[in-house]
């Protein structure tokens, strides 16, 4: 009897139990038995064949409405030595799995790719991308699931935080989850109206400069203010954090690191360095304002899928298991229009690093025009305009000549 694993790897997103559930049920109406390893390469690395479920329909048949993963999920790395690597297949083979499906973002996804070619045909290995940072290269205008109902959180605590601000007469710099792609930032800021977004991507390549993003948004805040609305919500991506000059890391602690060798970026306090700066900035102006420090993305991974989620995944974990029933192997699973398309794994690997390509926001595509456009930003073209120039010199105190000169980071010269 052919034997499907199912593993989940990675921070969770919503829809993990949509791919699960259809996976299961797909493979037991094909005949084949299903079972879920539990916390993803973590045991199968230490030869622990005993951490697995069974998978029946009905105890899965409900399953893509719940948030989380009922098989829970963990980063460890199978790539990092060659020998859990082995280790793993040979677990694989002891518990009788043949096929495999994973569930994950960049990082599973080049595990998935290891493990397969270790396994040769011996195991087939079909991999379903998930990420609520959208950053996996999948086809152009395909989201990696999770990214929706991310989003649609997202947006909703960040109206709050609007309502809030223009409530109270408060700022917040809300630092959205996305590592190093902004369009989890864009499209939550985007969505909810927020006064401006800024994503690592519309930097040049190399270092961010701290005081450059501080800077952007102090321009930002003050321009608002000459419109007689001293309030607001500024969101910042995550991937900031990843690319900070070494100098404006140096008077941090030493940060960790996760099992992939990434800053956790968690726990790197960018919310409150950017907002201590922008704060004694505007003081400086004259302008003292109380700014809020928030960082979102925990509160999105683990919520119940909306319906595109939900329906996406069904798709998704089916069309895995009918991948690999049909003999394909090393393949990462999309859905393009109504049809299920698998891509080789070696397809999307960048050639320079060996890695997982990322997908980064494209800020050349009309979407992103579109965003910059509805926010509230100092372009160059504002200090060309004589009244913008005038609101400016009279809310700041300051002379064009030195604002065009303290804001010069801000505006990319």
């Amino acid at each position: 009897m052919t034997t499907i694993g199912i593993l989940v790897g990675g921070g969770p997103a919503p829809g993990i139990n949509g791919v699960i559930g259809a996976a299961a049920i797909y493979a037991r109406r094909q005949g084949a038995r299903v079972l879920g390893v539990l916390e993803g390469f973590r045991w199968l690395m230490e030869g622990d064949a005993d951490r697995y479920a069974e998978l029946s329909i009905s105890t899965v048949s409900r399953i893509h409405l719940l948030g989380g993963s009922i098989l829970r999920t963990a980063r460890a790395n199978p790539t990092k030595k060659p020998g859990d690597l082995r280790t793993v297949v040979e677990t694989l083979h002891k518990i009788g799995i043949d096929r495999l499906v994973t569930i994950g973002g960049d990082d599973t996804c080049y595990s998935a790719m290891r493990v397969a070619e270790e396994a040769g045909d011996a195991i087939r290995v079909a991999h379903v991308p998930k990420t609520i940072d959208n950053d996996l290269p999948l086809p152009e205008g395909i989201p990696t699931f999770g990214f929706e109902t991310a989003r649609e959180t997202g947006a909703t605590i960040l109206s709050h935080l609007m309502e809030d601000a223009r409530t109270t007469g408060r700022w917040y710099v809300a630092v959205m989850m996305g590592r190093s792609a902004g369009h989890l930032a864009l499209g939550t800021a985007k969505s909810s109206g927020a006064t401006l977004a800024i994503v690592s991507e519309e930097f040049p390549d190399g270092p961010i400069r701290l005081a450059d993003v501080q800077r952007r948004i102090e321009a930002s805040i003050v321009k608002r203010i000459a419109f007689n609305r001293p309030y607001g919500v500024v969101v910042i991506s995550e991937g900031i954090g990843e690319r900070l000059h070494p100098d404006d890391l140096a008077r941090l602690p030493e940060l960790p690191r996760d099992e992939h060798g990434h800053v956790r970026l968690a726990e790197l306090p960018l919310g409150r360095l950017v907002v201590s700066g922008v704060s004694q900035g505007l003081t400086e102006l004259g302008l003292p304002m109380t700014i809020i420090a928030k960082d979102v993305g925990y509160e999105l991974r683990c919520v119940a899928p909306n319906a595109f989620d939900s329906e996406y995944t069904r798709d998704l974990g089916a069309g895995a298991v009918r991948c690999l029933l049909d003999g394909k192997q090393a393949v990462m699973v999309t859905r393009e229009g109504n049809g299920i398309h698998p891509i080789p794994l070696g397809d999307i690997l960048d050639r320079k690093t060996g890695r997982t390509r990322v997908r980064l926001l494209d800020i050349a595509s009309p979407s992103y025009t579109m965003a910059r456009a509805l926010q509230v930003r100092l372009e160059r073209q504002d200090l060309e305009n004589p009244r913008m120039v005038q609101l400016l010199e009279e809310t700041s105190g300051r002379r064009i000549s030195e604002l065009r000169e303290r804001w010069a980071g801000a505006l990319g010269e």
